[in-house]
């Protein structure tokens, strides 16, 4: 199998490692850098569980090879809070029960950070929300809580 040294900085940290040219992102993070709050839930890009920002965009981890990110930042749900302090985000999704399993939790709050990000300063509605999300799947909920959390973390992030 071939392999390669790929290099970059996860959640601030400059990790390297010899991968399998064909590891994929969320392989490489969840059995290389052992951050298993990136789930693999489908591996077909359709449920978003895996969903992590590179150089600040999202992504699902399961669409790329790691080699590919040489040199890329990226930050898994592992590196939005500081400390102790939750991220807004993550805050709001716990306070308004914006998860039931928690499976496709962390890969819905990489979504919703992105999301509140662009549109910061702009009318976000719980329309443009659930349209947003539909490359997130989760099959515990009915979104309302969700969609919910999405709209008071954006609001604590200042959008």
């Amino acid at each position: 199998m071939p392999s390669t040294k790929v290099s970059m900085k996860v959640n601030g940290r400059a990790v390297s490692a010899e991968v399998d040219t064909r590891t994929l992102l969320v392989h490489y993070i969840r059995e290389h850098l052992k951050l298993t709050g990136t789930h693999v839930g489908c591996d077909t890009t359709q449920c978003g569980a895996c969903t992590v920002h590179v150089n600040g965009q999202r992504i699902k981890s399961c669409t790329i090879f790691a080699v590919q990110l040489e040199g890329a930042e990226v930050t898994t749900v592992e590196g939005l809070a500081k400390g102790k302090q939750l991220h807004p985000m993550q805050a709001a999704f716990s306070e308004h029960h914006g998860l039931q399993c928690g499976y496709c939790t962390p890969g819905m709050v990489m979504s919703a950070i992105s999301i509140a990000e662009r549109y910061k300063g702009k009318a976000l509605t719980e329309d443009i929300v659930r349209h947003e999300l539909e490359g997130n799947l989760c099959r515990c909920t009915g979104y309302h809580n969700i969609v919910k959390a999405v709209m008071a973390g954006a609001k604590a992030m200042g959008g």
